[in-house]
């Protein structure tokens, strides 16, 4: 079993920043791409950032400049930092991992989230 799970959200002002985190535990081979979305009340979910395994990143444009992704492997885990926050970024954050397993299997795995909000 692979488990996914999201930690860093809270509350902080406009023009702050927060490190969000995505860990991967389990019975894991590889873990491939990784991204991060958020859903923000009413609002469909979007695709933030991601990063491959090799550690290339790209960014939504309304985020770019602004979030950095990175991940270390050691530790099977994937940070999101974002910084110059905006209340427009308030959101439920969650990341999406794909993972080889030890079966040789791949699949998507989702986290629970973890609640951004920036006040304004």
């Amino acid at each position: 079993q692979v488990q996914v799970v999201e930690s860093g959200g809270g509350l902080v002002q406009a023009g702050g920043s927060l490190r969000l985190s995505c860990a991967a535990s389990g019975s894991i081979f590889n873990i491939n791409r990784v991204d991060w979305y958020r859903q923000a009340p009413g609002k469909q979910r979007e695709l933030v950032a991601g990063i491959t395994s090799d550690g290339s990143g790209n960014y939504a444009d309304s985020v770019k400049g602004r979030f950095t992704i990175s991940r270390d492997n050691a530790k099977n885990t994937v940070y999101l930092q974002m910084n110059s926050l905006k209340p427009e970024d308030t959101a439920v954050y969650y990341c999406n991992a794909r993972i080889t397993t030890l079966l040789l299997r791949e699949s998507g795995y989702w986290g629970q989230g973890t609640q951004v909000t920036v006040s304004s």
